[in-house]
């Protein structure tokens, strides 16, 4: 027989003693909201919160729920294929959701990356972006290039290696400095662009060519480092410099990828390609996890002539179907309409909508491009105070450090979008 339904409280008891929730302790101190369902951009609680029974989500739980919740296309995508098969090993088998899915990747991203490696997770798409770039290096000669470089302020995720380019100082990930290994740090991007700094860059690549295997960035928006948006055209800086000098270029487009900035791919605004990049987070549009890792035909040719000839990775899940094939529709629904104008849209309402939060007492910046909107305050945030003023408004937001922003699924129409913009500006007061 199935489990009868457990109550609200038996619920939170339950998670309390078992469930490890994200950047949190064990037990939790914070009592989480229980979400019942959701759809089209709302999420709908198991009790009321503060008044509220249902939630703007703010968030597009975690910048990857794009197109909302419970989408008729992206349902019907997943039933179809869950009516075929759910999994099936990517060892030596193959199956037509996930080479359309590669085939289309290589279609709608930057000339020349042809070779697409399917993962678990961004963090995991990052891992084998860094793999690729070491091996690269080792099956040519050149074993000694091992170092990454990047600047800080950036975050690219929380296993090993993306760790350690993650900021090294005041980051989630500092506990760890002496364990991870030790790569180059440039300072972080100035806004506007900055010649002298552009300078710095060329010097930091080309004195530590040697042993240098990739540069790595996520490119005109750092997200969770700390929402920080920068000039493209130091994107061309330090593709300019690493072809100068032989070194790779990554480019983690894992939270800017699928128009979040206003283009497809954040790096199509300096018209530039990578040799590597890695995109996740609205691939499946928020359904399933799943990530990528493309690279160019010179990265996987490198990698083939060598004494090991194959790239020793294979997630247990890699290519897993059922994602692959949301994550086609996904990218069709997207590209199926005017995204541009859609996200056009978000970016002139959160630009309206958060100018009152630039006058409220402690607000140091107010920042918007694209689907993100950003409220930098003037010392970190009360996480607790600030959820509970943004849930009193209808909105679910999730601030960190000190900062209050705003991804809002690209369906959010303008009465949400002013409402999601209200509980910014709420959360920042409070």
């Amino acid at each position: 027989m199935p489990d009868l339904p457990l109550s609200s409280a038996e619920l939170l008891r339950l998670d309390r003693e078992h469930v490890w929730h994200p950047y949190g302790p064990m037990p939790g101190r914070a009592e989480p909201l229980i979400v019942e369902s959701a759809s089209g951009v709302r999420l709908r609680l198991a009790q009321p919160a503060h008044g509220q029974s249902e939630l703007i989500d703010g968030m597009s739980s975690w910048w990857s729920a794009v197109h909302g919740y419970n989408h008729p296309v992206l349902n019907e995508a997943a039933q179809d294929q869950l009516s075929r098969m759910s999994h099936v090993m990517f060892g030596g088998l193959t199956h037509e959701p996930a080479v359309r899915l590669a085939a289309r990747l290589v279609e709608i991203t930057p000339e020349p990356l042809r070779h697409v490696f399917l993962a678990d997770s961004g963090s995991v798409s990052v891992e084998v972006a860094v793999k690729m770039c070491l091996q690269y290096w080792r099956s040519v000669g050149r074993p000694a290039k091992q170092r990454l470089m990047t600047w800080r302020g950036g975050y690219h995720g929380d296993t090993w290696q993306p760790m350690s380019v993650c900021d090294p100082e005041g980051g989630m990930h500092e506990l760890w400095q002496g364990a991870l290994p030790r790569q180059l740090f440039a300072d972080a991007p100035p806004a506007a662009y900055d010649e002298n700094y552009a300078t710095r860059l060329r010097d930091l690549i080309g004195a530590h060519a040697h042993e240098l295997a990739a540069v790595i960035v996520e490119p005109v928006v750092q997200g969770a480092g700390g929402m920080r948006f920068h000039d493209p055209a130091y994107l061309r800086v330090l593709r300019e410099a690493c072809d100068a000098h032989e070194v790779l270029l990554v480019l983690d487009e894992i939270a800017t990828g699928f128009g979040r900035t206003g283009t497809l791919f954040a790096a199509d605004q300096a018209s530039v390609s990578p040799d590597v990049m890695c995109l996740g987070k609205a691939l499946t549009g928020g359904y399933l996890t799943m990530a990528a890792t493309l690279c160019t035909a010179r990265v996987a040719d490198g990698i083939s002539q060598g004494d090991v000839p194959v790239l020793a990775h294979g997630p247990t899940f890699m290519g897993n179907p059922l994602a692959a094939a949301v994550a086609c529709a996904s990218i069709d629904l997207l590209l199926g309409q005017d995204w541009q104008q859609e996200v056009k849209r978000l970016e002139t309402g959160l630009r309206n909508g958060l100018a009152e939060a630039a006058e409220v007492p402690g607000v140091r910046e107010v920042r918007v491009l694209g689907g993100i909107g950003v409220v930098q305050l003037e010392k970190p945030v009360d996480m607790a105070v600030a959820t509970e003023a943004a849930v009193r408004e209808g909105v679910w937001l999730r601030p960190f450090r000190d900062l209050i922003y705003t991804m809002p699924p690209y369906v959010t129409g303008d009465a949400d979008l002013a409402r999601i913009c209200r509980a910014v500006t709420a959360a920042a007061a409070a």
